[in-house]
């Protein structure tokens, strides 16, 4: 599977953006997605994960009752609301996935930049 993130930007803190990650190839509802993120020099962290249904949503603390990741397997399209941003969400934010019972995500897009201003 290909995948292909979008809808980064510069925002002012408290603002909103929604990320997008489009993705090519069959059978997308049977890989469960992700959103990490990285600051250059840091490694790369979990942001969120959802179920292959869409049914179960996994957070960091860091973003949780702020961000909201959602899936659309009619449209091989996994989202990232993310309101009440902070400077400190500031970061190349990338979509993964991997298949079924796999332990790892197998599968990267590139990243989106999205940058928090005070």
């Amino acid at each position: 599977v290909q995948l292909q993130a979008s809808g980064g930007g510069l925002v002012q803190a408290g603002g909103s953006l929604r990320l997008s990650c489009a993705a090519s190839g069959r059978f997308f509802s049977n890989y469960y997605m992700a959103w990490f993120r990285q600051v250059p020099g840091k490694e790369r962290e979990f942001v969120s994960g959802i179920s292959r249904s869409g049914a179960s949503a996994y957070y960091a603390d860091s973003v949780k009752g702020r961000f909201t990741i959602s899936r659309d397997n009619a449209k091989n399209t996994v989202y990232l609301q993310m309101n009440s941003l902070k400077p400190e969400d500031t970061a190349d934010y990338y979509c993964a996935a991997k298949w079924r019972d796999v332990s790892s995500y197998q599968y990267w897009g590139q990243g989106t930049q999205v940058t928090v201003s005070s």
